[in-house]
C-alpha cells in the first residue's frame, strides 16, 4: 500500500497505478525493483527457526518467493476482489496447482465441455491417472441439471466462463451455490472476466488467472495466478504450489506489474473495438452468429448483463453454412492485420479457425456452421474492419 495513499474509493484504474508501490512521498523510483536469489541467509540459528519453520509463512529459500512476487501477489489479490494469490509459472499451471490442490485418489469432479483444450488434456491424462475421475458437463447446465450429476464423492465443481473458443457463460452463483451444498469446492477460470467479473462475489472458491494475457499485455511473458478469499483455501493452494515446485521468474512478475499499470485502459480500448467489431460482423451476410457476450442478443447476454461489468476483447464467429471450412482458412490467410496465434490479450490483434479443432464430449459446441475465434488488439478499429472487410472477399473464391 502507498506511504501517503489509502486505496478505500479509489477507482479501478486509479488502484492499479498505486497498489504494490511504495508511496508517491517517498524518495524511490516509481517502479518497485526486481529482486533475485535462491539461497537466503540468516542472522543466527535462532533467525533461522524464528518462523517454527513453518513454509507457509517463514520464506527460507527462493523458490518461496521474494517482495517481487508478493508485490504482483498483492495486486492481483486486489484485482481480483481476494484476499491472497499464488503466482505460478504460466496460466496452465495455475490450473493443474489449484486441481491438484482440491483433488485426490478417489475424489470426482465436474468440468465443463467447453474448457480449455490443455486443462482437458491434462484431467484426461494426469487426473485420471492419480485414480480421479471427471464429467463433462454441458456448459449451459443449469442447477437442476447440475444436481443430477453431483455425487457423493465430488469434491471440486470446475467452472470457465465464457467457455474457451464458444464463449459459454455459466450461470456462476447457481452452480456455486448446488456444489456447495454438496460440500464441493468451486474453482473458476477467470482469465476472460479479470476485473470484470468478480468471483468470490458469486461463490467461486479459487480464482484462476493466465496473466500472460491481458496483465502482461505484450505477449512477452508466462505467468499465472491462484486467488482466494478465505485464508483456509489460501493453506491449500499456498501448500500445493510449494509441494510442487511452483514457481514464476521474478522478472517475469515484474514485467506483469508494469504491463497491469496500463491494463485499464488497454481493457477500455480493446473492449470498445471489439465490440463495434463484433456488431460490424454482424451485419455480414457471411456471418451466422458472433459469439460475444457483450453483444445483446448474443447466447449468455442476458447472465453476461447481470454479472459482469464489462467485456474484454475475444470472440468467436460462426460463418453460415454453405461457407466450407477451407474458404474460412483463406479468409484468415488474406488477414493483413491479424496474426495467427494460439493466445490472446496482448496488444496484437489475432485470428484462430477452430472448426474440426474442438474436442467435446457432451454433445456441446456445434454452433452450425465453420468458426474462428477473433481477439482484437490496440490499432486502429477503422482498420481492423477494413482489413476484415477485403478478407471476406476470399470466401466467396473457393
Amino acid at each position: 500500500m502507498p506511504d501517503n495513499h489509502s486505496s478505500k474509493g479509489d477507482r479501478f484504474a486509479t488502484r492499479l497505478s498505486h497498489a504494490g508501490r511504495v508511496g508517491t512521498k517517498v524518495r524511490a523510483f516509481v517502479n518497485p525493483p526486481v529482486h533475485r536469489g535462491s539461497t537466503m541467509l540468516h542472522v543466527d540459528c535462532a533467525d533461522r527457526f524464528a518462523g517454527g519453520n513453518h513454509l507457509l509463512q517463514d520464506p527460507m529459500y527462493g523458490v518461496m518467493g521474494n517482495s517481487t512476487h508478493h508485490a504482483l501477489e498483492n495486486v492481483i489479490a486486489e484485482v481480483e476482489g481476494g484476499t491472497h494469490c499464488q503466482v505460478v509459472s504460466s496460466g496452465l499451471s495455475a490450473v493443474t496447482t489449484a486441481m491438484l490442490a482440491y483433488l485426490k485418489s478417489g475424489e470426482h469432479c465436474l468440468v465443463p465441455d467447453s474448457v480449455y483444450g490443455p486443462t482437458r488434456i491434462f484431467v484426461d491424462g494426469m487426473l485420471r491417472g492419480l485414480g480421479i475421475e471427471t464429467t463433462y458437463y454441458d456448459p449451459t447446465i443449469d442447477a437442476a441439471g447440475l444436481q443430477g450429476l453431483m455425487r457423493p464423492n465430488t469434491t471440486v465443481l470446475y467452472l470457465e466462463s465464457p467457455g474457451s473458443h464458444t464463449f459459454e457463460v455459466q450461470d456462476v452463483p447457481a452452480l456455486a451455490a448446488v456444489a456447495h451444498q454438496h460440500g464441493a469446492k468451486v474453482l473458476m477460470d477467470n482469465t476472460w472476466g479479470i476485473h470484470h467479473f468478480q468471483p468470490f462475489a458469486f461463490g467461486v472458491d479459487a480464482s484462476i488467472q493466465a496473466l500472460t494475457k491481458y496483465p502482461v499485455g505484450h505477449s512477452d511473458v508466462l505467468l499465472g495466478s491462484i486467488t482466494v478469499a478465505d485464508p483456509a483455501e489460501w493453506n491449500r493452494v499456498r501448500t500445493a504450489a510449494l509441494a510442487l515446485g511452483q514457481y514464476a521468474s521474478p522478472d517475469d512478475c515484474w514485467l506483469c506489474l508494469r504491463g497491469l499499470r496500463t491494463m485499464s485502459v488497454r481493457l477500455a480500448q480493446q473492449s470498445a473495438s471489439a465490440l463495434a467489431i463484433a456488431e460490424w460482423l454482424q451485419t455480414r451476410a457471411e456471418v451466422k452468429q458472433v459469439l460475444f457476450p457483450a453483444l445483446p442478443g448474443a447466447p449468455g447476454h442476458e447472465l453476461w448483463k447481470r454479472d459482469f461489468t464489462g467485456a474484454c476483447s475475444l470472440f468467436g464467429v460462426v460463418f453460415t453454412p454453405d461457407i466450407a471450412v477451407t474458404a474460412t482458412h483463406a479468409m484468415i490467410d488474406a488477414l493483413r492485420l491479424f496474426g495467427i496465434g494460439a493466445s490472446w490479450g496482448g496488444f496484437e490483434s489475432l485470428v484462430l479457425p477452430t472448426s474440426g479443432y474442438l474436442v467435446r464430449t457432451a454433445n456441446t459446441g456445434d454452433f452450425g456452421g465453420a468458426a474462428a475465434r477473433f481477439h482484437i488488439g490496440l490499432e486502429d478499429t477503422a482498420d481492423l474492419i477494413a482489413d476484415l472487410d477485403q478478407a471476406f472477399t476470399a470466401l466467396h473464391e473457393r
